[in-house]
């Protein structure tokens, strides 16, 4: 498998030259995950990124961040990590307590959660942890508890999500039966209003729905998703984005690696229509603090998508979940978890 993706680099090498000035665009931030990434050895690792330097340009000093739960990092693995080029770590912790990780099923426990923050903390700057809020039967006070614990190892990033219940999961499971409650919006509402004030008193931006980040601590590699920005995933089920076109890889372990083998992109394509992007950029801008720009609207996609945005989004500004400032629209406070709602709203399915 790594010697499949060292090769899909290469073969991908010119993807991202731009023709217009004949040359590569630069490479900013390099991102480990969407599986298991830690269980790759510190070898495996350099192998790739020395990959990447070989077939690409790449910045001075690039993110370059690994995905891993708390049951991978053990003190041992850290301090290898941390004489390898990763220079940011993305640790699943979700929650603090015991309960609740046996209710979402993770293979760590709370004590292994703390451990690992403990130890990578001393040998990471950059780290950012995943909590989940929502979660049933969890009292405001428990998931003020989970964020005074994570602030309290002094972390400079936090992306938290609202719980979702998968289908046949145990979640799922225990709420057919009636064990649980099925999770609750005002809940999570609650939750996600509790969690932006706190971390905005600790000096936090909320510079994405679900992200929160010290000055000079937000996620590159995320910030270019929002910011529509182009990137190339590799390896299976990976997706890539070029400003027009969509491609995803096959999800097949055995058909990718023997795809690659041949030569082939394991890969398909679809071009995005004007309308898809317009929707995206929707999307995107309304979930962070870069907003969506009414210029760009009209230079992109022409004036009769700036007339029906500025259509839609009246009865929203009236209700004061969007406000337009400098030419840029935006969520109120108010608006912000609420933002997925209001851009489905917004969103154009054809223009004749």
């Amino acid at each position: 498998m790594v010697l499949a993706i060292a090769k899909e680099i290469q073969l991908r090498k010119d993807e991202l030259l731009d023709s217009a000035r004949s040359d590569n665009q630069i490479v900013a931030t390099i991102y480990f995950g969407g599986g298991t990434p830690s269980l790759l050895s510190v070898e495996e690792i350099q192998y790739l990124i020395d990959t990447v330097y070989k077939n690409f340009d790449v910045v001075e000093n690039p993110e370059i961040t690994l995905e891993a739960n708390p049951d991978d990092l053990t003190n041992e693995r850290i301090v290898e990590l941390s004489k390898s080029p990763i220079n940011r770590l993305s640790i699943g912790i979700q929650s603090f307590f015991e309960d609740d990780l046996k209710l979402m099923n993770r293979a760590h426990n709370a004590q292994e959660a703390k451990q690992c923050l403990e130890t990578a903390t001393k040998y990471f700057d950059n780290i950012t942890i995943d909590l989940i809020y929502g979660i049933p039967n969890m009292s405001n006070e428990r998931w003020l508890q989970n964020i005074e614990t994570a602030l309290s190892f002094g972390i400079p990033h936090i992306s938290s999500y609202a719980l979702t219940v998968e289908p046949k999961t145990a979640l799922d499971k225990f709420i057919k039966k009636g064990l649980l409650k099925q999770p609750d919006d005002e809940v999570a509402q609650e939750h996600f209003h509790i969690l932006v004030n706190r971390l905005q008193e600790e000096g936090f931006v909320h510079y994405e729905l679900s992200n929160f980040g010290k000055p000079n601590y937000f996620s590159k590699n995320n910030s270019a998703y929002w910011l529509g920005e182009k990137y190339i995933g590799i390896g299976p089920s990976a997706h890539s984005y070029d400003g027009k076109n969509r491609s995803w890889n096959i999800a097949n372990n055995t058909l990718y690696i023997k795809s690659i083998q041949e030569n082939q992109l394991p890969s398909e394509t679809e071009t995005l229509t004007t309308v898809d992007r317009y929707n995206e950029y929707i999307m995107t801008g309304l979930r962070t603090i870069w907003g969506v720009s009414l210029d760009r609207i009209e230079k992109e996609f022409g004036p009769k998508y700036l007339e029906y945005l500025n259509l839609q989004n009246q009865k929203f500004i009236q209700d004061e979940l969007l406000f337009v400032e400098n030419g840029i629209l935006k969520t109120t406070q108010k608006g912000k978890f609420l933002s997925d709602g209001i851009a489905s709203d917004l969103f154009l399915l054809n223009l004749e």
